[in-house]
């Protein structure tokens, strides 16, 4: 007969994947996790996990047991909590894959909350702005750019964000004036790595800027930091430039526009410590919806050469 403590331990290794990390969360061995699952395959006569050098991937009979663990370990944090035992409180770790901007300058200074109501949780923040991994044991919670197609996943739209165009003052006064969008014709353009870019939402901005991309970065910090040290012009997400004093945002009327998209694994999804996890990164994106979406910063004089007398 199953018990809840055994659900306990297949459902750490459903959500990680991996053994070690479902023994780091339950605080034990990873040998004592090996032979629980061991057990309890024995128990039920089903193989419940393919054991592969990738990870442990759940098995059809795996698949249709998650929901009924999921609802014992959900009662159970309910009688816990229903007697005030200070053991239902979140712990153990959540791991969120985003964009390089979104998880570094809107998610990164804001997890001040999470760590004040839940001490115990422990947040994995992984940053990188590609296509989702087709594998969702990667990660917990994931913010991303387009919404991927998988039927083992939950997606929502997260945030609108607008991308705009920006150079330091010192590069515009000794570079070609600009005046319209054909002027750049005459600029370096600063942007991903064209080769190694997957992500559809960001590869179409480049075709709409008529000049060749000569500096480029697999990361948006990269583009941020050239910008602003004068090395050429960069579409960046106004969340990023527009605070920053070294950088004159040019040709107004130019914006792109860009979406991120929340996303829960299938079987992650229940957890409450995710659910918390995710409940704040949709609080933190409609708090700073202006930020991210709004009108642009005021546009100074110095984009324009004709200001400084060039």
């Amino acid at each position: 007969m199953l018990s809840a403590d055994d659900l306990q331990y297949f459902l750490a290794v459903a959500r990680t994947g991996r053994l070690v990390r479902a023994a780091q969360d339950l605080g034990v061995d990873h040998s004592t996790v090996g032979r629980r699952i061991n057990a309890l395959e024995r128990d039920t006569g089903q193989r419940l996990f393919d054991r592969t050098p990738e990870g442990w991937h759940l098995t059809p009979a795996g698949q249709r047991l998650v929901d009924p663990a999921e609802a014992v370990a959900s009662a159970v944090r309910d009688a816990n909590a229903s007697l005030g035992n200070r053991t239902s409180h979140l712990q153990g770790n959540v791991r969120i894959l985003s964009t390089d901007g979104f998880g570094s300058f809107i998610l990164a200074p804001r997890l001040r909350k999470l760590a004040d109501e839940h001490p115990q949780l422990t947040i994995e923040l992984v940053t990188a702005t590609a296509q989702l991994d087709h594998s969702v044991r990667s990660f917990d919670v994931a913010v991303t750019l387009g919404r991927p197609n998988s039927d083992r996943i939950h997606a929502r739209p997260l945030a609108d964000y607008k991308l705009r165009l920006y150079a330091s003052p010192n590069y515009l006064r000794n570079a070609p004036p600009i005046e319209t969008l054909a002027d750049l014709a005459n600029h370096d353009l600063i942007w991903y790595v064209d080769k190694l870019l997957d992500v559809n939402p960001l590869r179409t901005i480049p075709k709409r800027i008529p000049t060749e991309i000569k500096i480029q970065s697999t990361n948006l910090v990269a583009h941020w930091q050239a910008a602003a040290a004068g090395v050429g012009i960069a579409p960046m997400p106004q969340f990023v430039a527009a605070g920053d004093d070294r950088l004159v945002h040019i040709l107004p009327d130019v914006e792109f526009s860009a979406r991120f998209w929340l996303i829960l694994p299938k079987e992650h999804a229940r957890l409450p410590r995710v659910r918390a996890v995710a409940d704040l990164i949709q609080q933190i994106a409609a708090a700073e919806a202006q930020l991210l979406n709004g009108p642009p910063a005021p546009i100074p004089s110095l984009w324009r050469p004709e200001a400084d007398g060039v």
